[in-house]
């Protein structure tokens, strides 16, 4: 059975029981819905609680004033396309804009990936919260100032296991000037929405004014199963073992797991990331969390599995260093013992819950 994120809001009543069976959760887990869920449209609102029809239609009166067209087609839940009000589609008259309404209209997010466009913002009902983003520059490898990566750079990928083809495909490039910086594209869709920067010593930062995404999300659009690493450098080691179906979390891991209950999701910032890839993740039955070895790493884990659905995780064990220590990550096993090891890691993974009770013991 595939399982879906979905927020943490009280649905209407509207008796689903009749149309399908909730799997059971724990309490405060974020519960996992079957694939084919019912669209819930204004009819059934209204049978239901009258107050997520007053929010629906302060979302669209919202988005109306932005110019963001949302007629009756726009169904919460899914993700609409739509034509941008600041763009008009470009040439090609093309419907760029990406709108989600979440299932009980609390929260709209809407985005623009032609790639000179590049508009994005987002939209509460029953507040003046409106965040509005307009990029000031170009979403494009020129505005970012990237070139293609220099002998130096490919010579380090080396010494880490990584070929030139895998660097090819997935567009790794440098900052353009003296200094020796990489540059991690993010791509949804083939368009360009983000980058993020890595020095030789691991200093670390984000192209600013875009929104964080998992990076490689390409490469899992029609995955069913989908492998997580926690940086884009063990997302490239994934690859050298044969495993294109994987993508890396944005921005590294958490000192440890949080004890506070799962925020809803417009207000769990450490963690976007998810929420804006919702319609990627939603297709995936088996997730594989191969997050560091270390404490940071392990409390990750934890934190996306409690987003995901613990019931849908997987979790790998690294394999030893030496008498005393483990690998931990991917380019790591990569580099120590090659790509059959890490394949085998992969491919002996074991159920989260398995694991994580394991190691408790």
């Amino acid at each position: 059975m595939a399982f879906t994120i979905i927020p943490q809001f009280k649905l209407s009543n509207y008796n689903y029981a009749s149309a399908f069976t909730l799997p059971r959760r724990s309490n405060r887990v974020l519960h996992s819905f079957p694939r084919n869920v019912p669209v819930i449209h204004m009819e059934l609102l209204e049978e239901g609680n009258t107050s997520e029809i007053t929010k629906l239609k302060q979302i669209k009166h919202k988005l109306q004033l932005f110019g963001i067209n949302c007629d009756d087609s726009c169904i919460p839940g899914r993700y609409n396309r739509l034509y941008c009000p600041k763009c008009n589609g470009g040439q090609s008259v093309e419907r760029s804009l990406s709108l989600h309404i979440i299932q009980n209209g609390d929260f709209a997010m809407w985005r623009c990936f032609r790639a000179d466009c590049g508009w994005t913002g987002r939209a509460f009902a029953g507040s003046d919260n409106v965040r509005r983003v307009m990029l000031s520059r170009q979403i494009t490898k020129n505005g970012f100032g990237l070139e293609p990566l220099g002998d130096k750079l490919i010579a380090y990928f080396a010494e880490r296991m990584i070929s030139e083809a895998t660097l090819r495909r997935n567009s790794v490039m440098q900052l353009s000037g003296d200094q020796v910086v990489i540059a991690f594209p993010y791509k949804k869709d083939g368009v360009l929405v983000g980058c993020k920067y890595r020095t030789v010593e691991k200093k670390y930062w984000q192209e600013r004014g875009t929104e964080k995404w998992l990076y490689g999300l390409d490469d899992i659009n029609e995955a069913a199963e989908i492998i997580i690493v926690e940086g884009e450098i063990d997302k490239l080691a994934m690859e050298e073992a044969g495993f294109r179906n994987c993508i890396s979390v944005p921005c590294g891991a958490p000192s440890k797991v949080s004890a506070r209950e799962l925020p809803p999701w417009e207000k769990d910032t450490g963690y976007q990331y998810l929420w804006n890839c919702k319609e990627y993740l939603d297709k995936v039955s088996r997730v594989i969390l191969a997050t560091d070895g270390d404490q940071p790493g392990q409390a990750l884990a934890e934190e996306l599995a409690r987003r995901l659905g613990k019931d849908r995780c997987w979790h790998v064990r690294w394999p030893k260093k030496d008498e005393f220590f483990f690998l931990n990550d991917a380019n790591e096993v990569l580099k120590s013992l090659g790509t059959v090891a890490l394949k085998d890691v992969i491919e002996n993974a074991e159920l989260y819950q398995l694991n994580v009770s394991s190691r408790a013991a």
